[in-house]
């Protein structure tokens, strides 16, 4: 039985009459009930949770940063993150119960967006124009990294401070040239402006030298320790929900949409193509499978991190990411 949908909370709740004990599962995301968020509703109301005597609660989030504290300290044995983020917080956190156990994010959604007609569609096209940056964005964070393998002049390029709300609209009235952000973020943004889908421009720092991984599922290891086969069942469905979206990007959207009325299906259907385009379905995962990273990759973009951020210890790559509760790769295949 489906509890009443509502915008911040989905729950999928078995009967009295299940033959097994379930294990309770609360799922912290990172953002809000939009599409790229739509597979785990995929996966919640196909029964794939509860195929796996899995009681499992879905709650928004606040940020890239906000599910990281909730697994650590076990309020959630699991959550959607991103594993830069994650690095930085086991860096400063020095044992603390977390780690990445599926990586849904192959390319990270870290992008510069810009428009065709004030000149922006390749990095070197920054220099001489003015970028929008707010402070904490989370693409802005390793534009460092972009600059540097792009052999950017950052003398050349006016960065602007922006807010987020302010961020696309100053793009859209022509007051900056392009923008940091999300690429299924503020190209929809610009384009919910009037801006034409044909003059806005998505430069993804994972073409052009960001090795990068970004957002997956991180675990409670000490959850995981007392609950293997709960672990794995939890992604072996997300992988199920994943293959739906794949198939049918709309009924993934419409079933999130059971749990948030009050979004736009079409919209939010276009939000989870671009992540499906831009950041799940890459090159690596379409002939290993969802959820696994390549670990000298991993280690290449501990290096890269160094360039943004100073690490307290030397950073462990065993630390961020287990493959030991990943499901087989024909489970993960999504094609």
């Amino acid at each position: 039985m489906f509890t009443k949908p509502i915008p911040i909370l989905a729950t999928l709740v078995l009967g009295a009459t299940a033959a097994h004990a379930e294990t309770a599962m609360s799922f912290a995301l990172d953002w809000k009930f939009e599409g790229p968020a739509a597979p785990y509703f995929a996966a919640l109301e196909q029964g794939y949770f509860a195929d796996k005597d899995l009681t499992v609660e879905i709650s928004a989030g606040q940020g890239s940063l906000d599910a990281i504290p909730k697994v650590a300290t076990g309020a959630f044995p699991v959550g959607f993150a991103d594993i830069n983020s994650l690095i930085k917080f086991l860096d400063q956190n020095p044992g603390a119960p977390v780690t990445m156990a599926m990586m849904i994010y192959d390319a990270p959604p870290f992008a510069i967006v810009g428009r065709k007609s004030l000149g922006v569609e390749e990095p070197k096209d920054l220099e001489g124009r003015v970028l929008g940056a707010p402070p904490p964005d989370g693409a802005w964070a390793q534009f460092p990294i972009f600059a540097a393998a792009n052999d950017l002049d950052m003398e050349a390029i006016t960065v602007e401070p922006v807010g987020f709300p302010t961020r696309e609209p100053m793009l859209a009235e022509g007051k900056v040239d392009s923008v940091t952000g999300y690429n299924f973020s503020s190209y929809l943004n610009l384009a919910r402006l009037g801006v034409p889908e044909e003059d806005i421009s998505t430069i993804m720092m994972s073409d052009y030298g960001v090795d990068l991984y970004g957002n997956g599922i991180i675990v409670n290891t000490d959850f995981a320790a007392e609950n293997p086969e709960a672990v794995r069942g939890f992604l072996e469905a997300v992988a199920m929900g994943w293959k739906d979206a794949v198939a049918d990007p709309v009924a993934a959207v419409e079933y999130m949409v059971k749990y948030n009325p009050a979004s736009d299906v079409e919209l939010e259907t276009r939000r989870l193509e671009l992540a499906l385009e831009g950041n799940v379905l890459t090159d690596y995962v379409l002939e290993n499978g969802l959820g696994a990273v390549d670990t000298e990759r991993l280690a290449g973009s501990l290096e890269q991190l160094k360039m943004v951020y100073e690490f307290n210890a030397e950073p462990d790559p065993a630390l961020y990411f287990t493959d030991e509760y990943l499901p087989s790769a024909d489970v993960r295949m999504l094609k």
